[in-house]
C-alpha cells in the first residue's frame, strides 16, 4: 500500500539479502578472473561495527559475561520475560534520562531490537489495523507487519528539514484504523538525530490522532552533533510509547542479541491486567537471549566508563566527516545533510551524469564488481536511487572506498559531465 512521496517499498527486499548478492557478485567476478582479486573488499553497506577494529566493546562487557558464564549460574532457562535483575538494571538505566522511574515490570526482555520489533507490532495487529512507517526507513518494520496483516502506510522524512517526520503527511495518512507510528532515533538510514521540539511535536500529533508511537531507539546515545540525543520516553505522559532498544549499537556487540522493549508510559495505558497478561504469554513462546549473556547485563549497564562512550562518538564523527567531505568531490553523489548520530547516511545519486548505470541498484552491483566496493542501494530501504552508506569503518578504509567510488563516477562519467 502506497501513500505519498516515491512508491518504492522494500516488501520483497531485505537489507542482508541484498548484500548478500552484492557479496555474490564480488565472488563471481573473482572466479571469472582466475581467483585473483586485485582489490580488498570494502563494505560500507553493514551496520555492523565489529567489521573493523576501531570498534571494539569494552572490558568490562567482556569481564561480565565471562563472569556469569564460568560462575555456573545460568546456564538454565531464564524466565520468559526475562531474568528480575536484567529487567531492572534496563529500567534503571532507562530511567536516567526520563521524568519518571521505569520499573522492572515495564521491561521486556528480547533477542535484538529485531524480536523487540515483531512483538511490537505483534501486539498492535487486528483486522483492519494500519501502521505508519517512516520512509526511509528500516525495512523490518514492513516484513513484520505484512507477516501480521497489518496495513503499511508510509510517511516520509524530509531530506531538506534534517529528516524531520512530515507531519502533515501523518495526519492526511491516519484514521481511525491507525494503530501506531514509528519514530526511529537517532535516524536508521538517514544519520539524523530529532530535537526535542520536533519530538514533542510528534508526540502531540500522535495523540491528537489518537495512536500510540514506537520509539525504536537502537542507536541510543550515538548522537555527535548540535543536538542531544532524547528518549521519545519523555513525552510518555503525552501519548503512551513501546520503547525498542538493544546493548547491540552502543556497547558493540550486535551479535550477542541483547535487546528490550519497554511500555514507557507513566499514565498506564499498558497496566491493564489483561494487556500485560497477553505480553507475557506472547513471550512465553518466545526465544529470548541467552540466560548468561542476560546476567552480565547489569555489571555492563552499571560499570561501563564513560570514556569508551566517548571515543565511540570521536570515531564515528571523525568517519562521518571523511564521508561527507567526500562527498562532495565526487559529482554524482549528494548529500546537503551532515550526519548526528548512528552510523549511516543517505546520499542521493544523479544518474544525469553517468553513461551507462540505470539505477542505484545497478550502480551498487557494477561498484561492487568493478571496485570491490559495497554500499547499500536506496531501494532497500524505501528511496529509490539514493545510497545508503555506513560510516562505521575505520578512516583507512573509508578513504580507499571513496577513492574506488570516484574512480568508479570517472570511469562511467558522461564525456560532458566529466572535469576538464
Amino acid at each position: 500500500m502506497e501513500n505519498g512521496g516515491s512508491t518504492t517499498t522494500t516488501s520483497t527486499i531485505t537489507i542482508k539479502g541484498i548484500l548478500s548478492l552484492l557479496m555474490e557478485s564480488i565472488s563471481e567476478k573473482e572466479e571469472e578472473g582466475g581467483g585473483r582479486c586485485a582489490k580488498r573488499v570494502i563494505s560500507l553497506g553493514m551496520g555492523d561495527p565489529t567489521l573493523y577494529s576501531c570498534f571494539r566493546t569494552t572490558q568490562v562487557s567482556l569481564q561480565a559475561v565471562s563472569d556469569s558464564l564460568l560462575s555456573n549460574k545460568f546456564h538454565g532457562y531464564a524466565p520468559t520475560v526475562g531474568l528480575p535483575q536484567t529487567r531492572r538494571a534496563i529500567a534503571e538505566y532507562l530511567s536516567r534520562d526520563l521524568p519518571y522511574k521505569l520499573s522492572q515490570d515495564d521491561v521486556f526482555i528480547t533477542s535484538g531490537c529485531t524480536q523487540a520489533i515483531d512483538v511490537a507490532l505483534a501486539m498492535l495487529a487486528r483486522p483492519r489495523a494500519n501502521i505508519l512507517l517512516p520512509r526511509p526507513g528500516f525495512p523490518i518494520y514492513e516484513l513484520c507487519a505484512k507477516f501480521r496483516h497489518l496495513e503499511v502506510r508510509y510517511f516520509d522524512l524530509l531530506p531538506e528539514n534534517g529528516w524531520e517526520i512530515d507531519l502533515d503527511a501523518v495526519e492526511s495518512l491516519a484514521d481511525e484504523n491507525t494503530v501506531a507510528l514509528v519514530v526511529i532515533n537517532p535516524g536508521n538510514p538517514c544519520g539524523n538525530v530529532y530535537s526535542y521540539q520536533h519530538l514533542m511535536k510528534v508526540a502531540e500529533t500522535a495523540k491528537k490522532l489518537g495512536f500510540l508511537v514506537i520509539a525504536d531507539e537502537v542507536y541510543g546515545h550515538l548522537a555527535f552533533g548540535s543536538k542531544p540525543f532524547v528518549p521519545m520516553g519523555v513525552f510518555g505522559s503525552i501519548v503512551p510509547v513501546l520503547t525498542l532498544g538493544s546493548l547491540s549499537k552502543r556497547w558493540i556487540v550486535p551479535g550477542w542479541r541483547l535487546g528490550w522493549f519497554v511500555t514507557t508510559d507513566p499514565s498506564g495505558s499498558f497496566k491493564d491486567p489483561k494487556i500485560i497478561e497477553r505480553f507475557k504469554k506472547y513471550f512465553d513462546i518466545l526465544g529470548g537471549p541467552a540466560t548468561f549473556i542476560q546476567a552480565a547485563v547489569p555489571t555492563i549497564l552499571e560499570q561501563t566508563d564513560e570514556s569508551f562512550f566517548k571515543k565511540t562518538l570521536n570515531s564515528l564523527k571523525n568517519s562521518s566527516d571523511i564521508c561527507y567531505d567526500w562527498i562532495k568531490e565526487i559529482p554524482c553523489i549528494d548529500s546537503s545533510y551532515r550526519p548526528e548520530g548512528s552510523m549511516a547516511m543517505m546520499v542521493k545519486l544523479n544518474l544525469s551524469l553517468l553513461e551507462d548505470v540505470s539505477d542505484d541498484i545497478d550502480f551498487c552491483f557494477k561498484l561492487a564488481r568493478e571496485e570491490s566496493v559495497i554500499l547499500l542501494p536506496g531501494t532497500a530501504v524505501g528511496l529509490q536511487n539514493w545510497l545508503r552508506i555506513t560510516f562505521a569503518a575505520d578512516a583507512s578504509s573509508i578513504e580507499e572506498a571513496f577513492k574506488r567510488i570516484q574512480c568508479f563516477y570517472l570511469r562511467h562519467a558522461k564525456t560532458e559531465s566529466q572535469p576538464i
